[in-house]
């Protein structure tokens, strides 16, 4: 495969102000190395015509890929399109196609079109229009000739981030294959992870990571879950569906223990929620400290296609400072164990399993650095009777300390849904 590199300008006053956070730029340069391509260049311009100029003229004899986003609306203050063309040293045309495209999309609004937005009906002289199936900009596709005759391929798309992406994974992701001479079809695969640090992930899956393997397997970590990115490109879908299938049985092989689930949205609680639908049980939660996000999560899952039932698995999450606090709000006398508290509201909320938090650490400390870590114990009051518990010592981040408590929490309550007896 061809060594292709490529740079990624953000184009706009407000993300010079930083009025306006980039996550466009971010969303590309994940999207280009799937397909092999080394981002070596991030640019950020505002909106002035020389300014934009220079940076496309810079880009294109460097990278030979450049993707822009920004600039294709139809004020005074986007300049893409002539920046572009003055880059390159050709004319703007007006492409017919477009503007009757334009106008329609007005029509179907129960708008008749500013006669300024047949502005973004201009191309530069030989660039291909990119369709845009959701808004009134389209994008550009030109290529750059280089005075040693190679050739940088410039896609300028909208700032708008659905816009962009759709019109990324439609139609530029193809082109970027196809004008290096590879394979052209793209499927994509996330597997999710928790229970084991990025470092440990890399060293079980070795050479899987490298960055010439295909299919490509990346690893993303968010609040101490993990995500391997599977990207296959191959001849036809078929081909890469195979690829990826092959690839996720080797990564089961190597961390299945820590799997929980597929998708970029799926999360620990979506997989109980789904075992207990399969085995028609129901669950309680009871978090002590100063959070409650187990309760959060779950309640929002009712609400989401595919996980519904005819009995609902969540009975209700209970929120309480501490194990007193348990203890009279069950009634219990205060010499009664945490284990009797749970026995009692298994029964009393008709509950198959309870999973206590005890207990989320405060997060009182402004720092940036790590908390230092807190104990907190996982007790589980199982189907059989039984109360299988664990103490981790657990710290992160402030902004993640909470979620990644919650998370030991599931990973542990999974475990015990493996290792409950059967029929249980």
């Amino acid at each position: 495969m061809p060594h292709i590199t490529a740079e990624i300008i953000s184009i706009g006053d407000e993300m010079i102000t930083g009025a306006r956070l980039d996550t466009n730029t971010q969303w590309l340069s994940q999207r280009l190395g799937e397909l092999g391509v080394d981002v070596q260049f991030h640019s950020t311009v505002g909106d002035t015509l020389s300014h934009n100029t220079d940076v496309f003229r810079i880009a294109a004899r460097r990278a030979d890929i450049v993707v822009a986003t920004g600039g294709l609306g139809p004020t005074r203050d986007d300049l893409t399109r002539e920046a572009i063309a003055e880059s390159l040293g050709l004319p703007l045309q007006l492409h017919e196609p477009s503007l009757e495209f334009i106008r329609s999309m007005f029509q179907r609004r129960g708008r008749e079109m500013p006669e300024r937005n047949s502005c973004q009906a201009m191309f530069p002289l030989g660039a291909t229009p990119i369709h845009n199936p959701q808004g009134t900009a389209p994008g550009i596709d030109v290529v750059a000739t280089r005075e040693d005759g190679t050739q940088s391929r410039i896609f300028a798309l909208p700032g708008v981030p659905a816009e962009m992406k759709t019109m990324f994974d439609e139609t530029v992701a193809a082109a970027v294959l196809a004008s290096n001479g590879q394979r052209q079809h793209i499927a994509h695969h996330i597997m999710k992870f928790f229970g084991i640090g990025e470092s440990d992930m890399e060293q079980r899956l070795g050479d899987m990571i490298a960055r010439d393997r295909q299919p490509r397997v990346g690893i993303t970590v968010s609040a101490a879950t993990i995500s391997l990115r599977i990207v296959a490109t191959g001849d036809t879908p078929e081909e890469c569906e195979a690829a990826i299938a092959k690839t996720r049985a080797e990564i089961l092989e190597k961390a299945g223990e820590f799997y929980f689930g597929d998708g970029e949205t799926f999360e620990q609680h979506h997989a109980v929620i789904r075992h207990l639908n399969e085995v028609g049980q129901r669950l309680l939660l009871v978090e002590l400290g100063r959070a409650a996000p187990l309760g959060d999560w779950f309640a929002a899952v009712s609400d989401e296609p595919g996980f519904t039932a005819d009995v609902p698995a969540f009975v209700g999450g209970i929120s309480l400072a501490d194990v007193d606090d348990l203890r009279q709000w069950t009634g219990m006398p205060q010499d009664a164990s945490a284990e009797t508290c749970l026995t009692a509201l298994r029964e009393r909320l008709s509950a198959d399993w309870v999973l206590l938090v005890d207990e989320y650490p405060s997060l009182h400390r402004t720092s940036e650095h790590p908390l230092p870590g807190s104990d907190v114990t996982f007790t589980v009051a199982a189907p059989d009777g039984s109360f299988p518990s664990i103490t981790q010592h657990l710290g992160a981040h402030p902004s993640i300390l909470h979620a990644r408590v919650a998370k030991a929490g599931l990973f542990w309550l999974r475990k015990c849904f493996v290792t409950a007896p059967s029929g249980v």
